[in-house]
């Protein structure tokens, strides 16, 4: 049975994050190549376009800047939304201004936002 270009691009799709990029670190050992300068080009290319995607912006972070007056009802909504233990909760909250949630939709930003004041907490969207 031979493998095909279709077999091997599902094989890599189906990878983790981490193992793509051991796998790209051994193509570039094994064959003495490297992929970073593709990955320029590609970066100077979306450089132009950056105007463009920044109209279409789709993943937004929500960031606690403050806890308020109510820091234990603050960690308890912050636990519920990131499903951080206690003590990390706690942390992060008395580390503010701290994310809460990356690449997220603006609606879940909103969302997170509107429970975070709800008791008495503030949270910036980026």
């Amino acid at each position: 049975m031979s493998i095909t270009k279709e077999d091997v691009i599902e094989f890599i799709s189906n990878m983790s994050v981490l193992e793509l990029s051991e796998l790209i670190k051994e193509f570039e050992e094994k064959f003495g190549v490297s992929a970073a300068a593709p990955v320029a080009v590609a970066v100077a290319g979306g450089a132009a376009d950056a105007g463009a995607a920044a109209e279409e912006k789709t993943e937004f972070d929500a960031i606690l800047a403050a806890a308020g007056d109510q820091k234990i009802k603050v960690i308890k909504e912050v636990r519920a939304i990131t499903g951080l233990g206690l003590k990390e909760a706690k942390a992060l909250v008395e580390g503010a201004p701290a994310p809460l949630k990356e690449a997220a939709s603006k609606e879940e930003c909103e969302e997170i936002k509107t429970k975070i004041e709800a008791v008495g907490g503030t949270v910036e969207i980026k």
